[in-house]
Order: structure tokens, then sequence, then C-alpha cells
């Protein structure tokens, strides 16, 4: 998949205040990386998950990455016939940690792991960060990659699933603070493709909101393992609760909409409303968005130029 830059412009639209990710907008219990011994069919397409972080360029102070829940077992993760797995979490910083194009794929593919390795744990069957936060830091915000475009420092978090077959469940939060979650000012946190943990309850309703610039003339949402777990509604600036296909038990499904002037400069809001008949218990489901050209777009933790319809927010279980 050939993929080039499509940033420019994007964080323009206001004050971001966000880091944590998944984002309390998207309504996302968990991100979700199994073991790659694991059946695909537990929702997890590749056993690695890409995040990234900016961090403004007036910002002076080190910034910490912090990882809720990062070793396997407890109540949070889900066993598969007993845990027995290992994640391992890098953060990269320099030149290449974004921009090098296999960064942005929505496989991991290539030089995936471009840039600067500054740190690496790698987390295994354990009680103790079950629940709690695992900080990694202090960095030094010019050792992320500069981006012009974005006005600010880069850094790359891979997640991948080194041994085992069991999903780790976990979430991320960027801070000024070594010991508590302190967001800062004009940063954010986006991705290309998530592997994520949906609500067991029907009444809660997830958002993903990939950002559409003024070269997308067309999108393509992909998903896989849905479970036909309910519905995927795109919302925007004119469509309202246009209908796309979501897949089935251990396979891919997809679908495209035309984009049209006036929802350029924004992002769309994909709603996944559960079933709720006989919703799916710990459905885990992988989500990417492509323009006309293929490229992979990115997905923010709260949306740019685009308020969404109101949802239910509930602490997960």
């Amino acid at each position: 998949m050939k993929l080039i830059p499509i940033l420019i412009g994007i964080f323009i639209a206001g004050t971001v205040l966000a880091q944590p990710i998944p984002g309390k907008e998207e309504n996302i219990p968990y991100l979700v990386t199994f073991g790659n011994e694991a059946d695909k069919s537990h929702g997890d397409d590749d056993f690695v998950q890409t995040i990234f972080f900016k961090v403004p360029s007036d910002f002076k102070k080190p910034v910490y990455i912090r990882v809720y829940d990062p070793d396997v077992g407890g109540t949070i993760d889900e066993s598969i016939a007993g845990f027995n797995s290992k994640t391992k979490f890098s953060v990269y910083g320099g030149k290449g940690c974004h921009s090098n194009k296999d960064a942005r794929s929505v496989d991991p593919k290539g030089d995936y792991k471009s840039g600067n390795l500054l740190f690496s744990k790698s987390f295994a069957v354990s009680t103790t960060y079950d629940g709690k936060w695992y900080t990694f830091g202090p960095i030094n915000p010019t050792e992320g990659e500069f981006n012009k475009n974005m006005e600010g420092y880069i850094f790359k978090i891979v997640v991948e699933g080194i041994s085992g077959n069991d999903g780790n469940l976990y979430r991320m939060f960027m801070s000024n603070s070594s010991k508590s979650n302190v967001r800062i000012e004009g940063g954010n946190a986006f991705t290309y493709e998530y592997c994520v943990r949906l609500h067991d309850n029907a009444n809660q309703v997830s958002h993903i909101y990939p950002f559409v610039d003024n070269r997308v003339e067309s999108v393509k949402q992909f998903n896989f393992d849905w479970d036909n777990d309910g519905s995927i509604s795109v919302f925007s600036k004119v469509k309202l609760g246009v209908k796309s296909s979501p897949s089935g038990d251990n396979a891919w499904s997809s679908s495209k909409l035309k984009v049209v002037d006036s929802e350029r400069g924004a992002c769309y809001d994909f709603q996944f409303k559960k079933n709720t008949s006989n919703p799916i218990k710990n459905n885990n489901v992988v989500f990417y968005v492509t323009n006309q050209y293929g490229e992979a777009l990115p997905f923010y933790a709260v949306p740019i130029g685009y308020k969404p319809k109101k949802t239910i927010i509930g602490k997960p279980k």
C-alpha cells in the first residue's frame, strides 16, 4: 500500500487538549493486542498496534508515555485457556519515526519500527501492573520527529504480542507528569489502524474519527471480525447515518463512500452500534479507512472540525 503524508493543516482547528488514547469522545473501552500465537478469529489480524503522540513545538518540559495495565493477566485481559502471553511496548522518536511510509501502513511490514528506539519493555503474565499505570520517560520533546505542518514533535509506540495467545487490553496517555495523567495543551494522539475492544453494553456507542483532508475524493472503510455485532453508521456535516458494511466472524468487510466538498478539512464520525437483541461479549475488532489512493487516513482521539452526534459515555467494565 502506497502512503504519502496527508496531515497538512489538520491541527489548525482550535486548541487540542487530549492525549488519552482511546479518547473520551471515542468511547472505546480498550486497545487490544493478542499474542502472536493467537487465532485471528479472536479479533486481531496481525498482533501489532502502532500509536502516535504529538508534542507541540513550544512545549519544553519532559513528557511521559503512560500505559494502563500493560501486563497480561487479571480481570481486564482476555485469557485463552490460561494466561501465557508476553507483550512488548517500544517508544520511538527521531527522524523517520512517523515520516517513513512503513510507519503509517496498516500492515506491520518493512521498516515500520523506523526512528530511534528510546524505550522498550516487555510485560508477561503478572499482577504488578494489573489495573495500574506504567510510565516511560522522562522524554525530551525534541527527541521526537519534528513535523512542520503539525507544529510539533512526533513519537511512536509500537505494541507487539511477542508470545502466547491471550488478549492484552490496555490504554495510553501522554502526560507531563510521571505519576499522574496531566494533559499537555496542544498535544494529540492518533493512529492509522485500530484493534479495539467494543463495549459489552449494547447501549454504548463507540466512535472513530478519520480526518478527511482536501485531497480526499472518497473513503473506504475496512473492518475485521465484527461478528455481525450490530451496525456501522457514518456521520459528517452532510451524512446523517449512512450505513457501512460490518464483517462476520474472522472475516474482512469493506464499503466505499464519496466525499463532497463541504466534508473536507474535518473528521468523519464512524459510529459503532451493537446488536441490542444479542450483543457479542468480548468483541475485538480491527478497523481502518483509506482514501482513493489507498492511503490510510489518521484517526484522532478527539474529532477535528466536526462535532459528533450525542453518544452514551460510560466507564469501561
